[in-house]
């Protein structure tokens, strides 16, 4: 399973590569999903009517995972143990992070270095 983290997403949606080419690939494989935090970050930034009919329909089509307890508890205790070393990575970023995890999913983020701080968390292949 891939999980696609907002920014690919919005590469997506704009065309622009190498993330659009990269979800385009996962999704017409039917391995793609995104988390519950991407949809709100998503939804949330379409401020014009083509902008959130356009975000609609990809969400419409893409399985997110949810933020429950079970994903908000392993979010938690990455975020406090990033803290404990000086590597926070934000509250939204360290609940994907959670949700991937839980998951034992790939993220494809064009954020790398920046999630690369959480230890044993997996990416897919932006490239690929």
């Amino acid at each position: 399973m891939i999980v696609a983290d907002t920014d690919v997403l919005i590469d997506f949606l704009e065309g622009r590569q190498p993330g659009a080419q990269a979800v385009a690939a996962v999704l017409a494989a039917g391995q793609l999903q995104t988390t519950a935090i991407s949809c709100f970050e998503l939804l949330s930034g379409a401020r014009q009517v083509r902008q959130r009919n356009s975000v609609q329909m990809l969400l419409d089509s893409i399985p997110a995972l949810a933020l429950d307890r079970a994903a908000a508890q392993k979010a938690a205790e990455t975020r406090l143990e990033l803290e404990r070393r000086g590597n926070s990575i934000g509250m939204a970023d360290s609940l994907i992070a959670g949700i991937v995890l839980l998951h034992g999913a790939k993220l494809l983020t064009r954020n790398r270095r920046h999630f690369e701080r959480v230890p044993s968390l997996s990416f897919a292949d932006l490239t690929a």
